[in-house]
């Protein structure tokens, strides 16, 4: 019988985010006054709209969820920006992983937080629900966060019972 869950986590937005929000309204202002100014009253209006759409569309690339996809020890993770667009980004089978644990906790050691490839899928990771996968990926020592859910972690512990550490 195949096994398979799915959950689906929104990015957190943070200072950057909102940054960048700030900035794109600031920019899309000032292009606009210019075309105001130094553009033909014919052709204003389709540049002021195409200003606006830009301007909404790099805006709403912002808003970011990871979709998180466990079928019998695989997980899959999908990045999706804006409910618009899908990439995989991440797909592993859970024999490979080192561990998983907490990063909350005494299984965090500064060996895996100093791995040079960190990949984070977790909304923020000051959440309390964040977890750290360690592997070889792509032919580097690789840390992994993500907010699995319970049945997930299960569903690892069945594979690699030695390796998750559920806390």
């Amino acid at each position: 019988m195949d096994v398979f869950m799915e959950k689906i986590v929104r990015k957190k937005k943070d200072a950057k985010d909102y940054i960048l929000t700030v900035f794109i309204i600031i920019a899309a202002f000032i292009l606009i006054f210019l075309a105001l100014n130094f553009i033909p009253p014919q052709l204003s209006l389709f540049v002021i709209v195409g200003i606006g759409y830009v301007a909404y569309m790099l805006i709403t690339n912002r808003n970011i969820e990871y979709e998180y996809a466990v079928t019998n020890g695989d997980l899959d993770i999908d990045k999706i920006i804006a409910q618009r667009k899908r990439k995989r980004v991440f797909s592993e089978n859970c024999k490979n992983f080192e561990i998983v644990a907490k990063i909350k906790s005494h299984h965090y050691t500064p060996q895996y937080r100093n791995f040079k490839n960190q990949l984070n899928f977790a909304s923020s990771l000051d959440s309390d629900d964040v977890y750290f996968i360690a592997l070889q990926y792509n032919n580097e020592q690789t840390i992994v966060y993500f907010e699995p859910s319970e049945k997930m972690l299960q569903s690892f512990k069945t594979f690699i019972p030695r390796k998750v550490f559920i806390e």
